[in-house]
Protein backbone atom coordinates (compact mmCIF):
# COMPACT_ATOMS: atom_id res chain seq x y z
CA UNK A 1 0.00 0.00 0.00
CA UNK A 2 0.83 3.23 -0.64
CA UNK A 3 1.16 6.35 1.82
CA UNK A 4 -0.52 9.58 0.95
CA UNK A 5 0.80 12.54 2.99
CA UNK A 6 -1.91 15.60 2.35
CA UNK A 7 -1.78 18.43 3.77
CA UNK A 8 -4.26 21.07 4.21
CA UNK A 9 -4.01 25.00 5.11
CA UNK A 10 -6.82 25.39 7.49
CA UNK A 11 -5.99 29.21 8.13
CA UNK A 12 -8.91 31.39 7.79
CA UNK A 13 -8.79 33.40 4.65
CA UNK A 14 -9.35 37.29 5.56
CA UNK A 15 -12.27 38.71 3.98
CA UNK A 16 -10.92 42.20 2.76
CA UNK A 17 -13.31 44.93 2.79
CA UNK A 18 -13.63 44.94 -1.13
CA UNK A 19 -15.01 41.44 -0.87
CA UNK A 20 -16.92 42.45 1.80
CA UNK A 21 -18.96 45.10 -0.02
CA UNK A 22 -18.97 43.10 -2.84
CA UNK A 23 -20.88 39.88 -0.65
CA UNK A 24 -23.53 42.34 0.64
CA UNK A 25 -24.19 43.96 -2.58
CA UNK A 26 -24.79 40.44 -4.49
CA UNK A 27 -26.45 39.40 -1.33
CA UNK A 28 -28.63 42.67 -1.22
CA UNK A 29 -29.86 41.91 -5.31
CA UNK A 30 -30.87 37.80 -4.15
CA UNK A 31 -32.51 39.12 -1.00
CA UNK A 32 -34.61 41.79 -3.56
CA UNK A 33 -35.29 38.73 -6.13
CA UNK A 34 -36.05 36.62 -3.27
CA UNK A 35 -38.88 38.58 -1.74
CA UNK A 36 -42.87 37.91 -2.26
CA UNK A 37 -44.96 38.77 -2.87
CA UNK A 38 -43.92 41.64 -4.79
CA UNK A 39 -46.19 43.02 -7.29
CA UNK A 40 -45.92 42.39 -10.72
CA UNK A 41 -41.71 41.53 -10.02
CA UNK A 42 -39.80 38.10 -10.43
CA UNK A 43 -40.21 36.59 -7.21
CA UNK A 44 -40.59 33.03 -5.26
CA UNK A 45 -44.08 32.74 -7.59
CA UNK A 46 -43.80 33.94 -10.44
CA UNK A 47 -42.06 36.12 -13.37
CA UNK A 48 -44.36 38.62 -12.97
CA UNK A 49 -44.36 41.03 -16.11
CA UNK A 50 -41.17 39.81 -17.35
CA UNK A 51 -41.72 36.70 -19.87
CA UNK A 52 -38.00 36.67 -20.20
CA UNK A 53 -36.77 36.23 -16.90
CA UNK A 54 -37.00 34.12 -14.13
CA UNK A 55 -36.14 33.55 -10.25
CA UNK A 56 -33.02 31.32 -10.98
CA UNK A 57 -31.80 33.88 -13.95
CA UNK A 58 -31.87 36.70 -11.40
CA UNK A 59 -29.34 34.78 -8.78
CA UNK A 60 -26.82 33.83 -11.49
CA UNK A 61 -26.71 37.79 -12.79
CA UNK A 62 -26.10 38.72 -9.17
CA UNK A 63 -23.76 36.51 -8.59
CA UNK A 64 -22.08 37.70 -11.96
CA UNK A 65 -21.63 40.96 -10.70
CA UNK A 66 -19.77 40.27 -7.51
CA UNK A 67 -16.13 40.70 -9.95
CA UNK A 68 -17.55 44.28 -10.87
CA UNK A 69 -18.94 45.60 -7.08
CA UNK A 70 -14.88 43.97 -5.66
CA UNK A 71 -13.03 46.22 -8.28
CA UNK A 72 -15.15 49.46 -7.86
CA UNK A 73 -14.27 48.97 -4.11
CA UNK A 74 -10.70 48.14 -4.98
CA UNK A 75 -10.60 51.44 -7.21
CA UNK A 76 -12.04 53.79 -4.30
CA UNK A 77 -9.80 52.32 -1.96
CA UNK A 78 -6.78 53.01 -4.76
CA UNK A 79 -7.79 56.11 -6.06
CA UNK A 80 -8.99 57.91 -2.48
CA UNK A 81 -10.62 60.63 -3.58
CA UNK A 82 -14.21 61.90 -5.57
CA UNK A 83 -12.96 63.00 -8.69
CA UNK A 84 -12.88 62.55 -12.57
CA UNK A 85 -10.25 59.14 -12.17
CA UNK A 86 -13.03 57.46 -9.40
CA UNK A 87 -15.48 58.50 -11.33
CA UNK A 88 -14.20 56.86 -14.99
CA UNK A 89 -12.74 54.25 -13.41
CA UNK A 90 -15.90 52.75 -11.40
CA UNK A 91 -17.71 53.83 -14.91
CA UNK A 92 -15.06 51.11 -17.02
CA UNK A 93 -15.88 48.52 -14.34
CA UNK A 94 -19.62 49.27 -14.38
CA UNK A 95 -19.42 48.52 -18.31
CA UNK A 96 -17.64 45.57 -17.75
CA UNK A 97 -19.73 44.31 -15.44
CA UNK A 98 -22.74 44.49 -17.46
CA UNK A 99 -21.21 42.74 -20.24
CA UNK A 100 -20.93 39.80 -18.06
CA UNK A 101 -24.35 40.08 -16.62
CA UNK A 102 -25.50 39.44 -20.36
CA UNK A 103 -23.20 36.74 -21.11
CA UNK A 104 -24.59 34.99 -18.23
CA UNK A 105 -28.18 35.61 -18.99
CA UNK A 106 -27.51 35.51 -23.04
CA UNK A 107 -28.54 39.30 -23.27
CA UNK A 108 -31.36 39.60 -20.93
CA UNK A 109 -31.17 43.08 -18.73
CA UNK A 110 -31.91 41.54 -15.52
CA UNK A 111 -29.82 44.24 -13.37
CA UNK A 112 -28.54 47.26 -15.43
CA UNK A 113 -29.94 49.27 -13.28
CA UNK A 114 -29.04 47.83 -9.70
CA UNK A 115 -25.49 48.32 -11.48
CA UNK A 116 -25.74 51.75 -11.46
CA UNK A 117 -27.02 52.37 -8.32
CA UNK A 118 -25.42 49.79 -6.30
CA UNK A 119 -21.96 50.46 -8.06
CA UNK A 120 -22.20 54.17 -6.75
CA UNK A 121 -23.08 52.87 -3.18
CA UNK A 122 -20.01 50.41 -2.85
CA UNK A 123 -18.06 53.04 -4.21
CA UNK A 124 -19.37 55.43 -1.60
CA UNK A 125 -18.49 52.85 1.11
CA UNK A 126 -15.03 51.98 0.44
CA UNK A 127 -14.77 55.88 0.52
CA UNK A 128 -14.90 56.45 3.64
CA UNK A 129 -15.70 52.93 5.42
CA UNK A 130 -15.77 55.31 8.75
CA UNK A 131 -19.58 56.47 7.67
CA UNK A 132 -21.74 54.54 6.50
CA UNK A 133 -25.02 56.19 7.53
CA UNK A 134 -27.75 56.72 4.87
CA UNK A 135 -26.84 60.44 4.53
CA UNK A 136 -23.42 59.83 4.44
CA UNK A 137 -23.40 57.69 1.54
CA UNK A 138 -26.26 59.56 -0.36
CA UNK A 139 -23.80 62.32 -0.15
CA UNK A 140 -20.41 60.28 -1.67
CA UNK A 141 -22.68 58.48 -4.40
CA UNK A 142 -24.45 61.79 -5.40
CA UNK A 143 -21.27 63.77 -6.02
CA UNK A 144 -19.61 61.10 -7.60
CA UNK A 145 -22.58 60.65 -10.03
CA UNK A 146 -22.78 64.12 -10.92
CA UNK A 147 -19.22 63.87 -12.51
CA UNK A 148 -19.12 63.33 -16.42
CA UNK A 149 -17.95 59.97 -17.55
CA UNK A 150 -16.23 60.89 -20.55
CA UNK A 151 -15.99 57.40 -21.97
CA UNK A 152 -19.54 56.77 -21.19
CA UNK A 153 -21.87 56.57 -24.31
CA UNK A 154 -24.96 58.51 -24.49
CA UNK A 155 -27.80 55.47 -24.15
CA UNK A 156 -30.30 58.17 -25.61
CA UNK A 157 -32.07 54.96 -27.02
CA UNK A 158 -32.16 53.27 -23.84
CA UNK A 159 -35.85 53.15 -22.46
CA UNK A 160 -34.99 55.42 -19.29
CA UNK A 161 -33.62 58.09 -21.75
CA UNK A 162 -36.34 57.60 -24.41
CA UNK A 163 -39.20 58.08 -20.89
CA UNK A 164 -37.08 60.75 -20.00
CA UNK A 165 -37.60 62.92 -22.94
CA UNK A 166 -41.26 61.73 -23.75
CA UNK A 167 -42.23 62.45 -20.00
CA UNK A 168 -39.73 64.45 -18.24
CA UNK A 169 -39.37 62.38 -15.67
CA UNK A 170 -36.23 61.55 -13.14
CA UNK A 171 -34.44 58.70 -13.94
CA UNK A 172 -31.78 55.93 -12.21
CA UNK A 173 -29.03 59.01 -12.65
CA UNK A 174 -31.15 61.74 -11.33
CA UNK A 175 -32.11 59.42 -8.38
CA UNK A 176 -28.49 59.00 -8.04
CA UNK A 177 -27.26 62.66 -8.38
CA UNK A 178 -29.95 63.37 -5.78
CA UNK A 179 -27.89 61.27 -3.20
CA UNK A 180 -31.10 58.33 -3.51
CA UNK A 181 -33.48 60.16 -1.69
CA UNK A 182 -36.40 57.46 -2.58
CA UNK A 183 -34.01 55.03 -0.86
CA UNK A 184 -32.78 57.36 2.16
CA UNK A 185 -35.94 59.36 2.81
CA UNK A 186 -38.96 56.87 1.51
CA UNK A 187 -37.69 53.17 1.48
CA UNK A 188 -35.54 53.31 4.75
CA UNK A 189 -38.00 55.49 6.96
CA UNK A 190 -40.89 52.68 5.65
CA UNK A 191 -38.40 49.61 6.26
CA UNK A 192 -37.35 50.98 10.08
CA UNK A 193 -40.62 51.82 10.91
CA UNK A 194 -42.68 48.49 9.95
CA UNK A 195 -39.93 46.94 11.80
CA UNK A 196 -40.88 48.86 14.81
CA UNK A 197 -44.19 47.48 14.63
CA UNK A 198 -43.43 44.19 14.32
CA UNK A 199 -44.63 43.47 11.19
CA UNK A 200 -41.67 40.51 10.53
CA UNK A 201 -38.89 41.40 7.99
CA UNK A 202 -40.12 40.25 4.94
CA UNK A 203 -43.41 42.21 5.17
CA UNK A 204 -41.31 45.39 6.14
CA UNK A 205 -39.61 45.08 3.54
CA UNK A 206 -42.13 44.51 1.35
CA UNK A 207 -43.33 47.82 3.29
CA UNK A 208 -40.22 49.45 1.96
CA UNK A 209 -41.08 48.85 -1.47
CA UNK A 210 -44.49 50.12 -1.63
CA UNK A 211 -42.69 53.06 -0.21
CA UNK A 212 -40.40 53.51 -2.56
CA UNK A 213 -42.74 52.85 -5.22
CA UNK A 214 -45.11 55.43 -4.14
CA UNK A 215 -43.22 58.73 -5.29
CA UNK A 216 -41.02 57.00 -7.56
CA UNK A 217 -41.21 57.90 -11.57
CA UNK A 218 -40.21 54.30 -12.29
CA UNK A 219 -39.13 54.62 -15.98
CA UNK A 220 -39.60 50.77 -16.21
CA UNK A 221 -43.42 51.76 -15.52
CA UNK A 222 -43.49 54.45 -17.66
CA UNK A 223 -41.89 52.78 -20.56
CA UNK A 224 -44.16 49.98 -20.72
CA UNK A 225 -47.63 51.71 -19.47
CA UNK A 226 -47.10 55.29 -19.63
CA UNK A 227 -48.83 57.90 -17.19
CA UNK A 228 -51.51 55.51 -16.36
CA UNK A 229 -49.16 52.75 -15.07
CA UNK A 230 -47.29 55.06 -13.22
CA UNK A 231 -50.34 56.64 -11.56
CA UNK A 232 -51.40 52.88 -10.72
CA UNK A 233 -48.24 51.81 -9.40
CA UNK A 234 -48.25 54.97 -6.91
CA UNK A 235 -51.82 55.16 -5.69
CA UNK A 236 -52.00 51.32 -5.13
CA UNK A 237 -48.86 51.14 -3.36
CA UNK A 238 -50.03 53.72 -0.87
CA UNK A 239 -53.12 52.13 -0.73
CA UNK A 240 -51.18 49.38 0.49
CA UNK A 241 -49.65 51.32 3.16
CA UNK A 242 -52.67 53.31 4.31
CA UNK A 243 -54.58 49.83 4.71
CA UNK A 244 -51.28 48.79 7.21
CA UNK A 245 -49.10 47.31 4.91
CA UNK A 246 -48.25 44.10 4.10
CA UNK A 247 -48.72 42.62 7.61
CA UNK A 248 -52.38 42.98 8.13
CA UNK A 249 -55.02 41.14 6.17
CA UNK A 250 -56.36 44.58 4.31
CA UNK A 251 -53.33 45.35 3.25
CA UNK A 252 -52.51 42.38 2.03
CA UNK A 253 -55.67 42.30 -0.25
CA UNK A 254 -54.94 45.70 -1.62
CA UNK A 255 -51.17 43.93 -2.40
CA UNK A 256 -52.61 41.44 -4.44
CA UNK A 257 -54.96 44.11 -6.12
CA UNK A 258 -51.97 46.11 -6.86
CA UNK A 259 -50.12 42.93 -8.33
CA UNK A 260 -53.10 42.31 -10.67
CA UNK A 261 -53.71 45.97 -12.02
CA UNK A 262 -49.91 45.85 -13.12
CA UNK A 263 -49.95 42.54 -14.50
CA UNK A 264 -52.96 43.68 -16.71
CA UNK A 265 -50.88 46.67 -17.71
CA UNK A 266 -47.93 44.57 -18.16
CA UNK A 267 -45.76 47.31 -15.42
CA UNK A 268 -43.43 46.14 -14.00
CA UNK A 269 -42.04 48.69 -11.60
CA UNK A 270 -38.07 47.30 -11.81
CA UNK A 271 -36.70 50.83 -11.29
CA UNK A 272 -38.36 50.17 -7.81
CA UNK A 273 -36.18 46.99 -7.48
CA UNK A 274 -32.89 48.25 -7.87
CA UNK A 275 -33.88 51.05 -5.21
CA UNK A 276 -35.57 48.28 -2.85
CA UNK A 277 -31.67 46.32 -2.99
CA UNK A 278 -29.97 49.65 -2.88
CA UNK A 279 -32.34 50.20 0.50
CA UNK A 280 -31.50 46.75 1.73
CA UNK A 281 -27.79 46.84 1.19
CA UNK A 282 -27.45 50.28 3.10
CA UNK A 283 -29.51 48.83 6.05
CA UNK A 284 -26.98 45.55 5.94
CA UNK A 285 -23.90 47.99 6.03
CA UNK A 286 -23.24 49.08 9.45
CA UNK A 287 -24.23 45.61 11.30
CA UNK A 288 -22.38 44.03 8.79
CA UNK A 289 -19.27 46.16 8.86
CA UNK A 290 -19.29 48.74 11.38
CA UNK A 291 -17.73 46.71 14.55
CA UNK A 292 -15.44 44.74 12.17
CA UNK A 293 -11.84 45.22 12.41
CA UNK A 294 -10.93 45.06 8.36
CA UNK A 295 -8.41 43.98 6.34
CA UNK A 296 -8.17 46.79 3.90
Amino acid sequence: MHAFNVSFDAAPHTVSLAESLADLAVEALIDEADLSPKPALVDRRSSGAHHDLHLGLMHASALALWPAFKEMAEAALSIGEIGQPLREAIGRIGREGEAAMMRTTNGVNTHRGAIWALGLLVTAAALDPDDLSPAGLGLRAGCLALIEDRHASSHTQSHGAQVARKYGAMGAREQAQMGFPAVTQSGLVQLKRSRARQSGEQNARLDALLAIMTELSDTCVLYRAGEQGLQTMQQGAQRVLDAGGSATLSGRRALHELDQQLLRLNASPGGAADLLAACLFIDCLEPALGNEKRNV
